[in-house]
């Protein structure tokens, strides 16, 4: 079981009628998000049990978790190769985002959510010195993890050879590149790669995108938040392909 933290993350979770073997509610708050999650958590039978400040702050794994936590079955990984042969059975083309050693869990979380929003097929990311997922990518994503699928790979660098060998167009972005983001044309089946938050795409990873794109800056400015750069790729690309 994983713990699943905050008042909108554990709504999401009930919202979208998944498995929850229990909630813990702290004594004493009110409001109606609390409301909500003790309403919505008798129409579908949860326990709910109540326990004091210091024992939710022993069962949680995060700070900030609002008096509010629910125990749910262990997030689905899924395997490249497999979903690299379920979406190839689509007629829409699809899109992926390679995340090249995140080491941000609140980075990670908003990627998460804002790739969900745009449509991203799955995010693939490093098993090894990179966020994993924790209660904090959980509670950044606000349920967007639920629904997305989440691919870890031991070697990125592979994971682009094999992605470029079924035919996928991998763009990389990078202060680097040689065209501006929306210049760049994101149709057929596309994989972009964000880098580290501190040093970017690491060289072999570069050297290995079919193309680089940057985000152009204004006053004198050398690089945006990498969640932040992210959704402006992705919802460019979304656009592009007309799918909002």
């Amino acid at each position: 079981m994983r713990n699943v933290e905050g008042k909108n993350p554990v709504i999401e979770l009930i919202n979208m009628n998944k498995e929850i073997d229990k909630i813990y509610l702290q004594k004493g708050l009110r409001g109606d998000k609390i409301g909500q999650i003790i309403s919505k958590a008798k129409d579908r039978n949860i326990k709910i049990e109540f326990l004091n400040k210091y024992k939710m702050d022993k069962k949680a794994e995060i700070d900030n978790h609002q008096g509010v936590i629910a125990l749910t079955s262990q997030l689905k990984k899924y395997n490249l190769k497999q979903t690299i042969n379920y979406l190839s059975k689509r007629e829409k083309a699809p899109l992926l985002l390679i995340l090249d050693h995140i080491q941000d869990p609140h980075n990670f979380g908003a990627i998460i959510r804002t790739a969900y929003a745009a449509g991203v097929d799955g995010i693939i990311y490093p098993k090894d010195r990179a966020c994993g997922i924790t209660a904090t990518v959980d509670k950044v994503s606000a349920g967007a993890i639920e629904n997305i699928k989440l691919i870890e790979v031991i070697n990125v660098n592979r994971a682009i050879d094999f992605l470029k060998d079924n035919n996928y167009w991998v763009t990389g972005a990078d202060i680097s590149g040689h065209k501006k983001y929306y210049e760049h044309g994101f149709s057929g089946k596309v994989v972009l790669v964000v880098g580290h938050e501190g040093s970017g795409l690491s060289r072999l990873t570069k050297q290995k995108c079919d193309f680089l794109v940057k985000i152009p800056m204004q006053n004198n400015f050398s690089s945006l938040n990498v969640s932040v750069a992210t959704g402006i790729l992705l919802f460019e690309a979304n656009r592009q392909r007309n799918t909002i």
